[in-house]
């Protein structure tokens, strides 16, 4: 009989096959991770954004509210600033800056790296568990890690990008599907300009049977029966980021919640208009209007950097048309805030009601 007592739980030292998502931005706050680790599950802080001051503070707030594991999601390696195009970029997003009365465009920008600082401050720390995005690990820091038993979770895409996670030296890959929300962690965007797109269905099998290490099933996944499914894959637990995007505890604005609430399963598409890279969000008025425009977005994280005073004034006029919405595809079933334990609670007692 299947049980919900799986490898991944062995191994992180959780009761329950359920990870929150680091999910990067403001969204993982302290109060949610911790959450989400006292109720059985993984919480994740979702750092990469996140100062190393800022970082190492969150880590030991974290620390003092759960005994618990949790994780600390950062990028796996800095990227470089491409400002080209800027000039022709701004002329797209000036009249969203006027209109939400932004001030003066900057004349230059620089988009902020602290991959580095942020991994050596979880080994100072004794953050136990680090996931990656947008890549592996260099083998200096894995060799760090090991020397410290850090556990390394990799978020791929494609079999290939786990056979990479799995030679770096990972000891649990995350295997995202394409209904995930957000930026998935695609690091063969050149031959997958958009990210490769494949179901979490037909993803995580493949993934299964090519590596040795566990997998973790990530995609459109917010209920038991979705963690039920993944086991049945093959998966040894499931990575959850849209539904606690609309916990109680949550960082997320409330209009950006609200819009979660009022979405379903055709409300999402896959965009560069905010970051550079592909990332899947609610359709909103700026992602149908840059769009429109026909210019191209500037690289990662070239165009994250020039549209964030936009998300950030929208944010504060709890404007949603110019949010960063990101979202998955199964938002129809949210419809309420829940208090992220009892999100982990309800997930796991549907679960077991289907296993019995």
């Amino acid at each position: 009989m299947m049980s919900l007592e799986t490898e991944i739980c062995h191994l992180f030292k959780i009761a329950t096959p359920l990870i929150q998502a680091g999910m990067a931005g403001g969204t993982t706050t302290v109060e949610l991770v911790s959450e989400v680790s006292n109720a059985g599950g993984l919480g994740t802080l979702g750092a990469a954004y996140m100062t190393p001051d800022a970082v190492r503070q969150a880590i030991r707030e974290i620390q003092s509210k759960t005994d618990k594991p949790f994780a600390v999601n950062i990028f796996a390696n800095g990227t470089e600033d491409d400002f080209n195009r800027l000039a022709e970029v701004q002329k797209v997003v000036e009249p969203f800056r006027t209109e939400l009365g932004i001030g003066n465009i900057s004349s230059s920008y620089a988009s902020s790296n602290w991959s580095e600082e942020q991994f050596a401050i979880c080994i100072e720390e004794g953050v136990r568990i680090i996931s990656t995005a947008f890549g592996c690990l260099s083998e200096e820091q894995m060799i760090v890690a090991k020397k410290h038993q850090v556990n390394i979770v990799t978020m791929v895409t494609t079999v290939e990008e786990a056979k990479q996670a799995e030679n770096s030296g990972a000891a649990a890959v995350v295997a995202q599907g394409s209904e995930a929300g957000g930026h998935r962690s695609s690091f063969s965007l050149d031959r997958h300009p958009s990210g490769a797109q494949i179901g979490v269905l037909s993803l995580v099998p493949q993934v299964v049977d090519a590596i040795n290490i566990p997998v973790i099933a990530a995609g459109g996944i917010v209920d038991g029966r979705g963690l039920v499914a993944s086991l049945a894959l093959g998966a040894q637990a499931v990575q959850i980021g849209t539904r606690f995007v609309s916990a109680k505890e949550s960082g997320a604005h409330a209009a950006y919640k609200q819009a979660i609430f009022e979405s379903d399963e055709e409300s999402t598409v896959v965009t560069k208009s905010f970051s550079g890279r592909p990332a899947r969000g609610i359709k909103n008025r700026f992602i149908r209007e840059f769009e429109q425009s026909g210019i191209d977005p500037l690289p990662f994280p070239s165009q994250n950097t020039i549209t964030k005073e936009i998300r950030t004034a929208a944010t504060k006029l709890g404007n949603p048309e110019f949010m960063s919405l990101w979202a998955g595809q199964s938002t129809r079933s949210l419809t309420k805030e829940m208090a992220a334990g009892d999100i982990v609670r309800e997930i796991i007692k549907q679960a077991k009601s289907i296993l019995v």
